[in-house]
Parts: structure tokens; C-alpha cells; sequence
């Protein structure tokens, strides 16, 4: 699994190892001790930017299955061309290496951002909620390599046949354990900042997802890959909204244009479909804002 000290890598590290699974990390540095940290039975620091270094994992471990994590995880946190270069080449020295040794199982991590939410001259989504098949118009340099990373997932899927399968998914917001206690999450803002502030979490579209059931999607997906297409793409949310109102309400004033479609969005429905995941793969978020902090 590349990317295991992160904070989804931490959280998917943690239900594979529960599952039975022999998982190696590899990242740049190993995961900060803390209590929810999973010792894994190998790791191994490297730069995956370098081809050789990706055929040199995968040549020492010969794992059956690859987890592809590691990138430049929110957007506008370094620069545009460095995260572009970075995330991309991760993406395909990480699948060539997995072709060039017989990888027979390989997931690669992408985001809910290629569809293209938050564009400086506005959005409107074709239809509400978003799924899997909804155009993806990135605009800046994050979303543009994850969707790069996508259509990589998908050229080595064409040209894989039936020895490698191949799929993608797309997190939202990913909340980690210790977030639920108060912990900055990823963008420096605590949850319960994002949900009493419509703004914060309205950028993104009010979206989330608990680390553990994202984790529990990348499970299924390793046990599945034989029996779906290779090459889907899924994306992985919580089944409720990170608001107190219903999205019909709040949705407009986020994303002016938007009134019209966000009236399909009543109750607690989220704006990122999970019918796929839960149609192909029989997956269930369990974690819901609800039950830890109202």
C-alpha cells in the first residue's frame, strides 16, 4: 500500500491488517506514533516519483495486490506544476511497476474534485446527486491529476486483460478517528467547524467520509476485483450530508445555479451518490456525523 502513513492510508492500513492481510507500506516516512496507528509486518521509505524505485518495491515484497495512496492530498497545498508532476507520476510509475511484475489486483485512490466543484466562474452539475457517470470538469492542477490518475487506472486496465484488474474510487472529505475528537482534519479546521460553518463545508459540496468506511470500500474492491468489470470507478461517501439542514436548502447559496437540481437533495441525502459501491460491491458506509458529534 503506497501512501500507509497518511491519513486515509492509516485507516485502510488498520481494517486490511483486521481483515488478515500481510500489508507493507510504503510512503516517504513511516506514520507518526499515536493510538490509531497499525503496525504493519513491512515498510519500506521511497520516492515512488522514481520509476526505479516503484519496480524496486515491487520486485522485493511481490505483493498480490497493490493499494495506491500516496499524493499531494489537498489541493493548492504546494504548488500547481509540482502537484500535477507529483500526483501523475505517482500514479503511473505505481501502475507500471504493478503491469511490469504481475500485479494481479490494483486500486488507485482519486477524488470527488475532478467533477469539478468550486470553479472560480461557478459550477452547475448536469443532475443531483453526482454519480459515477457525471462529466468531470477539473479546474486546477489537484483535480487534473487525479483525473490523469483515473484515465491511467483505465489504460492499464484496457491493456491488462484478464491476469490484472484494475479500479478506482473516490473519497470524500476523509474524517479519521481522532477528527471525531477534535483533531484538526486535513484542510486545519476541526469537524464541528465544518459542519457550524455552512461555508466550510459548503465549498465541497457539504461531502465526507469516514477513514475506516472508505477503508472498508478499498476491502471489498480487493476481494471483488475478479467479478466486476476492471477499470470501474466508485465513489465513497458517507450516506448522509455534513449539514444540519437539508442540502435542497443550503446547496444554492454554496453554488448559485444550483437550486434547480438540489431539490432532489431532501433530508439528509448526500450530494455524491454511493449506489454503485453499495449496487457492485454490497458496501454500507456505518460512520455518520450524527453518531459522534450531535
Amino acid at each position: 500500500m503506497t501512501g500507509s502513513s497518511g491519513r486515509l492510508g492509516r485507516c485502510v492500513a488498520a481494517v486490511l491488517v483486521g481483515a488478515g492481510m500481510e500489508v507493507v507500506g510504503v510512503d516517504t516516512a513511516p506514520a507518526p506514533a499515536g493510538p490509531y496507528r497499525t503496525v504493519l509486518p513491512g515498510f519500506l521509505p521511497a520516492d515512488l516519483t522514481d520509476l526505479g524505485e516503484a519496480f524496486e518495491a515491487m520486485v522485493r515484497f511481490r505483493p498480490a495486490a497493490v493499494v495506491h495512496l500516496a499524493a499531494i492530498a489537498t489541493p493548492f497545498s504546494r504548488s500547481d506544476a509540482f502537484t500535477y508532476r507529483v500526483n501523475t507520476q505517482l500514479a503511473f510509475n505505481v501502475l507500471e511497476a504493478a503491469a511490469g511484475t504481475g500485479v494481479g489486483r490494483v486500486v488507485v485512490a482519486s477524488s470527488p474534485t475532478v467533477v469539478g466543484y468550486g470553479a472560480p466562474g461557478g459550477w452547475v452539475p448536469r443532475y443531483l446527486p453526482l454519480d459515477e457517470d457525471h462529466p468531470s470538469e477539473p479546474w486546477n492542477a489537484y483535480s487534473l491529476s487525479k483525473l490523469a490518475a483515473e484515465e491511467a487506472m483505465r489504460t492499464f486496465a484496457r491493456t491488462g486483460g484478464d491476469r490484472s484488474r484494475y479500479a478506482a474510487f473516490r473519497p470524500c472529505f476523509v474524517v479519521a478517528p481522532e477528527d471525531w475528537e477534535g483533531a484538526p482534519t486535513q484542510t486545519g479546521h476541526t469537524i464541528r467547524e465544518r459542519l457550524d460553518d455552512v461555508e466550510l463545508s459548503g465549498r465541497a459540496l457539504f461531502n465526507y467520509v469516514d477513514g475506516r468506511d472508505a477503508a472498508e470500500l478499498v476491502l471489498r474492491l480487493l476481494h471483488r476485483l475478479p467479478d466486476i468489470p476492471s477499470g470501474e470507478v466508485f465513489y465513497a461517501g458517507a450516506a448522509d450530508a455534513l449539514a444540519r439542514e437539508p442540502l435542497a436548502d443550503l446547496l444554492p447559496a454554496a453554488h448559485p445555479g444550483t437550486a434547480g437540481h438540489a431539490k432532489a437533495l431532501t433530508g439528509t441525502t448526500p450530494a455524491f451518490s454511493i449506489a454503485k459501491a453499495q449496487r457492485l460491491l454490497g458496501w454500507h458506509p456505518r460512520h455518520s456525523w450524527r453518531d459522534h458529534l450531535d
